[in-house]
């Protein structure tokens, strides 16, 4: 099932339990799956048009009187367009709005390259009092969604739509700011963000096969981030790999080189996007093109080890 229906039918039990919850969209219900939540519940649900920046004051007032909104939109047209907004009104007033923004980086494919964000964590993890959280797949949100609820400030979620693949199973426990540990290794840590964990999994398998252990991390939560477990692994492999669907600055690879750099000097390298410029593509070919794929991960991972 993709990830937006998932992410609506959790919605929908969530609405029917707590009458605070919310809904505003910028004229992307549809696209964004929330279009079920507007015949449910008629009343809770606000189309805001193409105004992101006008829907983030409308959801900080709803906030400062008690209710819980979600505003939905394309990634950069919530972090960029209603980034002053997002800073005044909600972090600045410390309302408990969330913010999801879907289809980030290279997951925007063929909507073009003014839709394409590599930026959107960059900006956002600079604000005080927002928490960010990049989900691996539908039911890591699902289990999320109940926390994501109850959270006290400002959040991003940054999600892709269609996304289908999941990782985990129904037995997962969701836990904001702690980082799962998929598999343990002694030669190189990966950290993955994300959905790019998937990548992150084919290449450590390949690396397994050519003789390197790998300890990988899935990191949900970029901010705050689980800054004890990352330190623990790279502690234990001296050499520290991130991989993000997000521009090289000031993501998680930043995130993590600022926690290692102040606590534990490491060798650090990343797969991310290094300035290039937004384009319109297929997800394979953009993987490619920006050097974020499983090939990609474990040539890197190589060089790192073998670096003194």
């Amino acid at each position: 099932m993709e990830l937006r229906k998932m992410y609506a039918a959790e919605l929908s039990r969530l609405m029917k339990q707590n009458d605070k919850i919310v809904i505003l969209d910028a004229d992307l219900a549809g696209a964004i799956g929330t279009k079920q939540l507007y015949a449910e519940f008629p009343e809770r649900c606000i189309d805001c048009g193409i105004a992101e920046a006008n829907m983030a004051c409308i959801a900080a007032g709803l906030s400062a009187q008690g209710f819980i909104p979600f505003i939905h939109s394309f990634a950069p047209f919530v972090a960029r367009r209603a980034f002053d907004q997002i800073a005044v009104s909600m972090c600045y007033s410390e309302q408990n709005v969330r913010i999801v923004g879907t289809d980030p980086g290279v997951t925007t494919t063929t909507n073009g390259g003014t839709h394409m964000c590599f930026e959107d964590i960059a900006a956002l993890r600079g604000l005080c009092n927002v928490a960010i959280i990049d989900v691996v797949d539908g039911v890591q949100l699902v289990k999320a969604l109940p926390y994501i609820v109850e959270h006290k400030g400002p959040m991003y979620i940054r999600m892709e739509r269609k996304q289908g693949a999941c990782y985990w199973d129904d037995n997962y426990k969701f836990n904001f700011g702690k980082a799962d540990l998929i598999q343990q290794g002694k030669d190189i840590t990966v950290i993955a963000s994300g959905a790019s964990l998937f990548d992150a999994l084919k290449a450590t398998e390949t690396l397994k096969q050519q003789g390197i252990s790998v300890e990988l991390l899935s990191v949900h939560t970029i901010k705050p981030l689980d800054e004890r477990a990352i330190i623990k692994s790279a502690k234990k492999t001296g050499k520290v790999l991130t991989v993000e669907n997000h521009s090289i600055h000031g993501g998680l690879y930043g995130a993590v080189c600022e926690t290692l750099s102040a606590q534990c000097p490491t060798l650090c390298d990343a797969i991310a996007v290094r300035d290039k410029l937004t384009q319109v593509g297929n997800i394979d070919d953009l993987k490619r093109d920006y050097g974020l794929t499983a090939d990609d991960i474990v040539a890197r991972a190589k060089a790192l080890v073998k670096a003194k």
